[in-house]
């Protein structure tokens, strides 16, 4: 490649600032956001079990609505039942009057030791409940304080120069025949243009040999020498 050596520097320049906005170009987590996604995640997590607590409880507070219900029913069966005997004299229809009394006196019995047991649960189920809701709060207040930490680091992290205004002037400066054949090469290995320490090369980190060095070295000083392992065109002054 040919190249005035007053713009080896800038072809330098230019490669870096590609690699560079290809290395910045996937988004990145700072530790603020990070924070904020972990708070969020916590807050779906809470969002979901105090859900669970309060259908628990909802399904607890139906079962105790039906269990009173039955009893209700059953009291009035029960009493129809004794009314009935009192006015009854047929000895085949006492009979099975009395059966019906003591079938809903025994299955009162059960529901209200049923009862029991569910106002018993209730009041655990409930008291879950209430910590998964407090839990809930605890983190939406974590999730606001995440949020406001990352819009303040945000805030205070300044902003450099667009890269792509940065290569658009750099480009402005190099010959329309060398940048050619620097985005060639940059399309063949993905560096283009890499400095020369003297030994190895920085675009591939090979050290070369010592054919290979002499060459570079004996380079005339309007051509750009490129490296014999990757391609690379090799800048060997950047003073």
């Amino acid at each position: 490649m040919k190249l005035d050596p007053s713009l080896h520097k800038t072809l330098l320049q230019l490669a870096t600032t590609l690699r560079t906005q290809n290395a910045n170009s996937a988004p990145k987590t700072t530790p603020e956001q990070e924070a904020v996604d972990k708070a969020v995640a916590e807050l779906s997590r809470n969002r979901d079990a105090a859900s669970a607590a309060q259908m628990a409880v909802d399904d607890m507070e139906n079962e105790i609505l039906r269990i009173q219900s039955d009893e209700r029913k059953l009291r009035r069966r029960k009493k129809d039942g004794q009314d009935a005997l009192g006015a009854e004299t047929d000895e085949e229809r006492r009979r099975d009057l009395n059966h019906d009394v003591y079938t809903a006196k025994s299955r009162i019995a059960d529901l209200m030791s049923e009862l029991q047991e569910a106002h018993n649960e209730i009041h655990a189920l409930r008291n879950n409940r209430d910590l998964a809701q407090s839990r809930v709060k605890d983190t939406e207040r974590k999730v606001a304080d995440a949020r406001a930490a990352a819009e303040a680091a945000a805030a205070a992290t300044p902003e450099g120069e667009d890269p792509a205004v940065v290569i658009a002037r750099l480009e402005e400066k190099l010959p329309s025949e060398a940048l050619a054949e620097f985005h060639a090469q940059r399309l063949e290995n993905g560096v283009g243009a890499a400095l020369f320490n003297g030994r190895s090369c920085s675009g591939c980190a090979m050290v070369l040999p010592a054919t290979g060095i002499s060459d570079i070295r004996n380079t005339p000083k309007d051509e750009v020498p490129q490296c014999p392992e990757c391609g690379s065109y090799l800048i060997t002054d950047i003073s």
